[in-house]
């Protein structure tokens, strides 16, 4: 493993996910640092004041480096409105069950991107990820003056050779094994068949590509599976579900028990709840409207947004967006920083078993 900036944020070569949505508190992050991995707080979704405030928060809760995620603002076309009105009808018995309306479908489009910018830039924190493009090289190159550590999230090679170019610090390399969204630069429905790449193809393909460190992410759930990572050329994996069942973790506890039920047997990549391939466990809601789902973010997000809050309220994981990767079934009821340290031990355990082998 490569000595680098990024090795030099944590004791271990262990990040926790940015998970939008509630799940990414200053709770889970500040445990997270505090027993030794990289936290990081997910700015999707919220106002540019809720985030600082969020962030004023995990300060209070731990004096060790953290990051911030922010979602870039879609590039591509608007959503085809007439696609948006069809599947809104499709929802209309789902509103019916729960009894409330759909949500409004005008609403920002950028998640406030500029104003969570200048909150960043203005009072820097150590670390800033970006998911669902890449900014453009004056915003990194502000970010490297503030003295902030950039992760750009990347999907392939030619995203990751992209992040470079624009003056990333680092790569986060995602395989389609993840959970929650797709982090693409672009969205475009007619890639939906493709499935994405897996994480150790797509990982082996950047590392022979670009030159920057490396955060690997999909599907990673144990301390073996880091090592793997590692000797595939990554510097450090980062983790989403495996935290999620933490007592620290905002997700809602029906989200958590789901993780390990049988009832709930495989992940599905989607545009159900969002208008944005995401990975979820296959509920009904999922079975039922997945196959219709225009690619229209983030108005489908705000469309059905009352329902799966209605859905939580009541009870009924059924209805709401369980975000989940590949390895759900592999997730463990612990606090965050006991799992942090079991991760890690298990990591030194696979690299001794690693040493161990390359000298017989």
């Amino acid at each position: 493993m490569s000595t680098t900036a990024l090795n030099d944020l944590s004791r271990y070569p262990i990040v926790q996910a940015p998970m939008a949505g509630g799940a990414s508190c200053p709770e889970l992050v500040g445990a997270v640092c505090e027993a030794g991995a990289l936290g990081f707080l997910a700015g999707g979704y919220k106002t540019a004041g809720g985030l600082y405030q969020e962030i004023k928060q995990v300060r209070g809760l731990t004096t060790r480096p953290f990051g911030v995620n922010l979602f870039l603002p879609g590039t591509g076309r608007p959503a085809d409105p007439a696609a948006v009105e069809v599947y809104r009808h499709q929802l209309a018995g789902e509103t019916t069950w729960y009894d409330t309306p759909l949500g409004e479908t005008d609403d920002s489009r950028d998640d406030a991107y500029d104003a969570k910018l200048a909150i960043l830039l203005e009072d820097p924190v150590p670390v800033v990820s970006f998911t669902f493009g890449c900014p453009a090289p004056e915003v990194l190159a502000s970010f490297a003056r503030a003295g902030t550590y950039t992760i750009v999230t990347a999907t392939s090679v030619e995203e990751a050779l992209a992040a470079q170019h624009a003056g990333a610090a680092a790569v986060c390399v995602q395989g389609t094994e993840a959970g929650g969204h797709q982090g693409t630069f672009r969205d475009d429905p007619a890639d939906d068949d493709a499935h994405g790449t897996g994480l150790l193809a797509l990982l082996t393909q950047v590392r022979e590509s670009v030159p920057l460190p490396l955060v690997a992410a999909g599907g990673i759930m144990r301390g073996a599976q880091i090592a793997a990572v590692l000797a595939a050329g990554a510097d450090a994996a980062q983790l989403g579900t495996a935290f999620l069942p933490c007592p620290e973790s905002g997700a809602h506890r029906l989200h958590k028990a789901a993780l390990t039920d049988p009832l709930f047997t495989r992940t599905a990549l989607t545009r159900a709840f969002t208008g944005r391939l995401a990975r979820g466990l296959v509920n009904r809601f999922l079975h039922e409207h997945g196959p219709y789902a225009p690619a229209a973010y983030p108005e489908i997000h705000h469309l059905t947004a009352p329902l799966r809050k209605a859905a939580a309220a009541t009870g009924d994981a059924q209805g709401m967006a369980l975000w989940a990767g590949q390895g759900h079934r592999l997730a463990r009821d612990l606090p965050a920083g006991q799992l942090v340290g079991v991760l890690a031990a298990e990591l030194d355990t696979a690299l001794a078993q690693q040493a161990h082998r390359s000298t017989s």
